[in-house]
């Protein structure tokens, strides 16, 4: 479980193809701390395996599923990536409760400066936009943000300054694509209504 607060924005070392899958190491600094063997960490939103660490960095596993589901696939030797831990049961809930289990991929529409903040637009299929809302929470490359408007086939949100600053998204170009998580609840409400009332099932 995770937040959506940003850590830090790491940088792709090496996504490399290894029997089987496929091998992603990362340059990190903060999300390294106290960091072993086998626990989770969110790259571009997407819960992942540490497989192996290092000084400076750490490796994960991709999985066919994790490439067909996520933008992890397009990164490229120095890009950068959007980190965080997983969840202490004694941390501060930040953002919004994220799985860090991709629903799909957006498409970067349009960036739009307003004062020090900063407009986006992100298209999105809708399969994805069905369960969007205004002022509901959405998590884009693993940072947890307020929907503005939802639109036929995209939606928005703002950027506040210091955001901006702590992500990778502001850095990337339009037509990029960026990983899907909504907000579980959404899912949950649907499965309930199409399943009608659970007090009359029977077993």
């Amino acid at each position: 479980m995770f937040t959506g607060i940003v850590e830090e924005i790491g940088t792709v070392e090496t996504l490399a193809e290894v029997a089987g899958g496929w091998s992603l190491t990362v340059q990190a600094t903060t999300v390294l701390e106290n960091t072993r063997l086998g626990d989770s960490l969110a790259i571009n939103g997407a819960c992942l395996t540490v497989t192996n660490l290092t000084d400076h960095s750490f490796t994960v596993g991709l999985s066919p599923e994790t490439l067909r589901r996520t933008n992890l696939g397009d990164l490229k030797p120095g890009d950068g990536v959007n980190l965080e831990r997983s969840l202490a049961l004694n941390g501060r809930l930040g953002g919004h409760f994220v799985q860090g289990h991709i629903d799909g991929t957006g498409v970067v529409r349009a960036f739009h400066p307003e004062g020090d903040s900063l407009w986006v637009a992100v298209a999105a299929s809708a399969a994805l936009l069905r369960y969007i809302v205004p002022k509901g929470y959405i998590a884009v490359d693993g940072t947890s943000l307020t929907v503005v408007d939802v639109l036929d086939d995209a939606f928005t949100f703002m950027l506040v300054a210091y955001t901006q600053q702590h992500i990778t998204l502001p850095r990337k170009s339009i037509g990029s694509r960026v990983n899907l998580e909504v907000d579980i609840l959404s899912k949950y409400v649907e499965k309930f209504m199409l399943e009608g009332n659970y007090g009359n099932r029977q077993y």
